[in-house]
């Protein structure tokens, strides 16, 4: 059974890192308009990581223009993603980091991980 399942899944995409729940990251999707091709940036800090095989995405939050929170979730072995960067690691005491939704400025700050 477990053969049948590995023959379905797609494969790993090479160009995404290792990514953990406060990560600061930068996430580079095609876009398809009409004929034209181009690719846009989302810039934020992944508040959840979601599933395994298949299924497995990652959620990706940011504060757009007047204040507003904007949350985008990403499939990790989509071909539409075409890499993601990690800019900073944060250290978090959790898995999910919804508490972020209702926190603004400074409150909304993550610890940086040291890495020695």
């Amino acid at each position: 059974m477990d053969e049948i399942i590995k023959s379905v899944e797609a494969p790993d995409n090479p160009n995404i890192p290792q990514l953990h729940p406060g990560d600061s990251v930068r996430v580079y999707l095609r876009i398809k308009e009409g004929n034209n091709e181009r690719t846009q940036e989302f810039k934020g800090t992944i508040i959840r990581l979601r599933g395994g095989g298949n299924n497995a995405n990652f959620t990706v939050r940011r504060i757009a223009s007047n204040g507003i929170g904007v949350e985008r979730t990403f499939l990790l072995r989509s071909p539409r993603l075409e890499r993601v960067v990690v800019e900073r690691q944060a250290r978090v005491r959790r898995a999910q980091l919804y508490y972020l939704r209702d926190r603004r400025g400074k409150s909304a700050r993550l610890k940086q991980k040291f890495t020695s």
